[in-house]
């Protein structure tokens, strides 16, 4: 009886050591460089997005904050890297419903699920562009309806996404289903090498989210902006339409937002130290300017709950967008 309750006092002590230690672990944090991992390679939007971050979110946090690139299959590899590192807080994943919503749904080779990741903050949200190859014999969103039609299926156009299953990869898909044509999708591992492809006029049109080094090319004569998927016309881009003012895509409106995670097991105080810096770093003026000169626009921020009820809702919408056009490769 003896050795038994001493055995209980020792369970005890020990169980009330790890709540100790887990407790100044969360109060030391960081106690070493975080890193942010973007699950799409160097040089595309995201990435740019997360150098804007990096620096000021460092100083907040008192540690350095450095940008590592991990991109293959929608951005699900990324995140796979982020799942099997410790819930500690250094690894934060800029994620979007590409790789957190829709590849899981539509990958069978995925296995995380949506809700293993707790989001933290909305960083940005981007609208979406019509872009084709510059020598595309079209010049607007209702022309280029017209070609994938008139092509059939011998010839059907193609058109570039940044992996099976990403949003990019659904509206195209989509597209092709509300002109009621025949198209070939074509992944990539990211927007750098879809870009690269669409300027060498090796795929025909994408979908892709506004920038300033997009609108860069189409000024260059590089490649081509058909329209908006934006309800009214971009501010920064008045002179391109918005789908909605030709026939043959209206209402076919997008826009995506990335935000930035952590595993759902990661402590409850590294979780609010991490809200609070990057709440501090999105409402500083000078990254707002940074972001909003990249073409994004910077939401309002959220609070730890809101965050939560805004990726569950963005979660319910997705799948079902995924669903009604049954979305597969």
């Amino acid at each position: 009886m003896l050795r038994l309750c001493k055995l209980k006092h020792l369970l005890c002590f020990m169980a009330g050591l790890t709540l100790a230690c887990a407790a100044f672990g969360a109060d030391a944090y960081p106690s070493k460089p975080v890193t942010i991992l973007v699950p799409y390679p160097a040089g595309g939007l995201s990435d740019v997005v997360a150098r804007i971050v990096a620096k000021p979110l460092g100083d907040r946090l008192g540690q350095p904050v450095v940008v590592e690139n991990s991109g293959g299959a929608a951005g699900a590899i990324g995140v796979q890297k982020v799942l099997a590192s410790p819930a500690d807080g250094y690894y934060v994943l800029q994620g979007s419903p590409s790789s957190l919503v829709l590849s899981p749904l539509i990958n069978p080779a995925i296995k995380y699920k949506s809700d293993d990741l707790r989001m933290l903050q909305v960083v940005v949200e981007s609208d979406f562009l019509l872009v084709a190859r510059q020598d595309l014999p079209v010049t607007t969103a209702d022309e280029l309806a017209a070609l994938a039609r008139a092509s059939g299926v011998k010839q059907p156009l193609s058109y570039g996404s940044i992996g099976t299953g990403s949003f990019h990869h659904l509206i195209g898909n989509r597209f092709s289903k509300v002109i009621g044509a025949q198209t070939v999708h074509v992944p990539y591992k990211g927007i750098t090498p879809l870009m690269q492809d669409l300027i060498g006029q090796r795929v025909d049109f994408a979908m892709l989210p506004y920038s300033k080094s997009l609108a860069e090319f189409a000024a260059q004569r590089q490649v081509k902006i058909l329209g908006s998927l934006s309800k009214e016309r971009i501010p920064a881009l008045q002179p391109i339409p918005s789908v909605n003012e030709g026939k043959a895509l209206k209402d076919f409106n997008f826009s995506i937002w990335s935000a930035y995670f952590v595993r759902k097991d990661t402590p409850e105080p590294v979780v609010k130290k991490l809200h609070l810096a990057l709440s501090e770093v999105l409402h500083a003026p000078s990254v707002r300017e940074s972001l909003e000169a990249q073409g994004q626009k910077v939401p309002r921020l959220l609070s730890n709950a809101e965050a939560e009820k805004f990726y569950q809702e963005s979660f319910v919408q997705f799948r079902a967008l995924a669903k009604e056009i049954a979305l597969k490769e």
